[in-house]
């Protein structure tokens, strides 16, 4: 393929992001498409989404992975960079990616990308939270998610690159925006986990939290980020422990049929 032909699209997902799309999609200005796949917002993000893309579809939302691949159904450029609302691209990341689509000779046919996940503010770099590799680069057709409920993953056909830029994730900016997504997050985990575990016991709920705890405070030194180390190491556990308490409640639920 010549490198002067070379097109990239973009394509987020989104569900009432108005306070985030704006940004997202002027970062990535540049691309020759933006793909914009809501799911019934009621907050404006998709009228928002149209001054800034090629095209917004609005449609229910039947899952992470299944959104993802209809929007990849709807590019024509040769290819894909999936980003989340939340999430901007740099200068020097555009910089990268656009040298590596124009190097004709490239074997890979994706590329993973780290990501700085900016926690209240502030990049967390420690307990494990960098460099957080996520496959978001591909070529139209050479990839697909899967329907796993939460934490989907992106299948790819052939050799996965990796790139050094960073891209820019601005997750929870206020304890609010933290409890919104973890209630959800939570309940769509304890979904697949019951999927291959049937029963909870009390190790579950004790054990596993604190595991999560020490790995993410203690050996993965979340410790050197000082407050929000604390923070993010609790919520680790937190998610852990809610986790397997709604799928204990959703066995005794159907035990009581």
């Amino acid at each position: 393929m010549a490198s002067s032909v070379l097109t990239l699209a973009v394509v987020v997902i989104t569900k009432n992001e108005a306070k985030n799309i704006l940004e997202c999609l002027q970062s990535v200005n540049w691309a020759d498409e933006v793909i914009v796949v809501d799911a019934q917002s009621t907050d404006g993000t998709a009228e928002l989404a149209k001054t800034h893309t090629t095209d917004v579809f609005v449609r229910p939302w039947p899952g992470f992975g299944p959104q993802k691949n209809f929007g990849f159904e709807q590019v024509s450029s040769d290819w894909i960079l999936i980003l989340d609302a939340d999430e901007r691209v740099s200068e020097e990341l555009r910089t990268e990616i656009l040298e590596h689509l124009h190097r004709s000779s490239t074997k890979s046919v994706a590329f993973r990308l780290p990501r700085k996940n900016y926690f209240y503010g502030q990049w967390v770099r420690w307990g494990g939270a960098y460099p957080d590799y996520q496959i978001r680069l591909l070529q139209r057709g050479r990839g697909r998610y899967n329907d796993v409920t939460v934490h989907e993953n992106l299948m790819i056909d052939g050799h996965v690159g990796t790139l050094l830029q960073p891209l820019e994730h601005y997750t929870e900016r206020e304890i609010h925006d933290h409890f919104g997504k973890f209630n959800l997050y939570t309940t769509l985990a304890a979904s697949e986990k019951s999927k291959s575990q049937k029963t909870v016991a009390w190790y579950h709920l004790v054990c596993n939290p604190f595991v999560i705890f020490f790995k993410t405070y203690i050996i993965k030194k979340g410790y050197r980020d000082g407050t929000r180390g604390v923070i993010f190491a609790v919520f680790a556990s937190m998610y852990t422990f809610v986790k397997y308490t709604k799928l204990l409640e959703s066995q005794i639920a159907d035990e009581s049929k």
